[in-house]
């Protein structure tokens, strides 16, 4: 069986804070670098800065949040993602999406998880499979809420994010 992996990696320690803003969505789109340092990995430049307009893009803008998928398959997405200790949400909710910029296929959302906090940190990992193909790019979205659905830009401070392609599925 074939399977074409992208993993990436981003930390507030290595990369720098995050600005968390939130699309039109409520959600933030979360941003990953596209150096190939510490755990990511992209032999198949699913994370290309080239791909998905005419100029190149530049972590931390939008695009740096987008997996282009380099063929056709199942894919098994999974996501990790740490925030920092803060009182203030009384809600978390992290999503997969298909093409969150709506330039391809339109936006669709999948697997969206929501939960209370817990004291602390807020450390949680997600994952989904779904049919993906390479001109629908795929993002992870989070968002924190406080009370009365207020969004609120709670600080990160780890994320992952990584697509498998099997290649090969079998038909009948």
């Amino acid at each position: 069986m074939g399977i074409a992996i992208c993993s990436l990696l981003w930390s507030a320690e290595r990369s720098g804070r995050q600005k968390i803003t939130y699309d039109s969505d409520g959600y933030h789109l979360v941003r990953f670098p596209y150096t190939g340092t510490d755990e990511s990995y992209d032999p198949w430049h699913m994370h290309d800065p080239g791909k998905g307009a005419t100029s190149p893009s530049g972590f931390p803008d939008a695009r740096s949040g987008l997996i282009w998928p380099s063929h056709h398959g199942w894919g098994t997405l999974s996501a990790m993602i740490f925030w920092e200790p803060d009182d203030r949400p009384t809600e978390y909710r992290a999503r997969f999406v298909r093409d969150p910029f709506g330039a391809s296929t339109g936006y669709d959302s999948t697997a969206t998880t929501d939960w209370t906090p817990t004291r602390g940190g807020q450390y949680r990992t997600h994952m989904w499979q779904m049919f993906v193909h390479p001109r629908t790019p795929v993002g992870l979205k989070m968002s924190a809420r406080g009370p009365g659905d207020v969004k609120i830009a709670a600080p990160l401070l780890f994320a992952e994010f990584k697509l498998a392609i099997q290649t090969d599925v079998a038909t009948p």
